[in-house]
């Protein structure tokens, strides 16, 4: 008897979502409904629920913001609110900014005042989108990109980050505070337990000053001789001191390698390149490591990515990846880069 509430309420979602003309992801639709209705079942504070809503509200809002630009190659940069104009790091920001809106890239930046304003100033206000947080003595975007419909302003940090991350196929973070290093640490830990897609980061010194330079002497000094990280994690960024160095890290990760995708045992690689069967025995001969069992093998676009019309223009590479190593994945990334095109 106790179960019948609950058919009722799902037939009635059912009715609810087919009716209003939903077709894409109606399933997962769906459960939001399920898992809305259950938030009103777990007595919660109205703190809690306001939390709730204004999260999924915004995320709406961002999605929505982000979509005519999803096939666009984006790169955030991340840096202090604090930094003035007559700041070089100001003006490397602009540079390294507008370089790479000339490889025909977009510039996400939180959309405030300092190394947010540069990164827009260099790639201009086309070429920019911004995802601005509310806070009490910051409560409108700078002037490049206020009144554009490619920001968007959001309330938690948390929601906020996660469009900074999630839309973006490179990052770049110029010298910070407290929240620049909480953006760089929280990405890095993304990518060391593949919670997110391999991406280049790189972190982009003046010459001859040594922020990220000291940043990384205490990760190697301190992280990886108590064995906190290890010493192949390093490979996760890129320190730089020049505004080609870091156009070319970013630009070089995409030569050759497009994305990947995990599909049931296999994950399956997606190249634009062709190469050579000697050069997939070197993967292996290298790389075999990161297979449970089997080898790295050609493949060609499985089901779900035909009807998902997935990367269908690039050729492709599986594997039965050994999900604890992703560092190396990283190593497995830049080789694939590295070989010379095959006719």
């Amino acid at each position: 008897m106790n179960d019948l509430p609950i058919v009722g309420i799902d037939k009635q979602i059912d009715v609810l979502v087919n009716s209003s003309g939903i077709t894409t992801g109606a399933p997962l639709i769906k459960e939001i409904l399920r898992t809305a209705l259950g938030l009103g079942k777990d007595d919660l504070s109205t703190l809690d629920l306001k939390i709730a809503n204004s999260a999924l509200r915004e995320m709406r809002e961002a999605f929505q913001m982000f979509t005519p630009y999803v096939q666009r190659k984006k790169v955030t940069i991340f840096g202090s609110a604090r930094t003035t104009k007559d700041d070089p790091v100001y003006r490397q920001t602009e540079q390294v900014a507008a370089r790479m809106a000339e490889e025909n890239w977009m510039v996400v930046t939180g959309a405030g005042p300092g190394i947010m304003e540069a990164g827009m100033a260099g790639a201009g206000r086309e070429r920019s989108i911004g995802v601005s947080i509310r806070l009490p003595f910051e409560t409108t975007a700078n002037p490049i990109i206020a009144g554009d419909d490619k920001h968007v302003s959001m309330k938690y940090f948390f929601t906020r980050k996660l469009m900074l991350v999630k839309e973006s196929h490179a990052f770049i973070y110029m010298p910070g505070g407290f929240g620049t290093l909480d953006e760089m640490f929280e990405l890095l830990t993304l990518a060391q337990t593949g919670k997110s897609t391999p991406a280049p980061i790189v972190l982009l010194d003046l010459p001859h000053d040594h922020f990220w330079h000291r940043i990384d002497e205490f990760i190697t000094d301190q992280l990886v001789p108590r064995k906190l990280v290890s010493e192949s994690d390093r490979a996760f960024y890129h320190l730089s001191s020049s505004v080609e160095d870091a156009v070319n890290e970013i630009c070089g990760f995409y030569t050759n390698y497009d994305s990947m995708r995990q599909i049931g045992k296999y994950l399956v690689i997606r190249h634009r390149l062709p190469i050579s069967d000697d050069q997939i025995g070197e993967l292996n001969d290298d790389f075999n490591h990161l297979c449970s069992e089997g080898l790295i093998e050609r493949a060609l676009a499985l089901p779900v990515e035909v009807v998902d019309h997935d990367a269908l223009d690039c050729q492709r590479l599986r594997l039965r990846f050994i999900r604890n190593n992703f560092s190396e994945l990283r190593r497995f990334i830049n080789r694939l880069n590295s070989f010379v095109p095959v006719n």
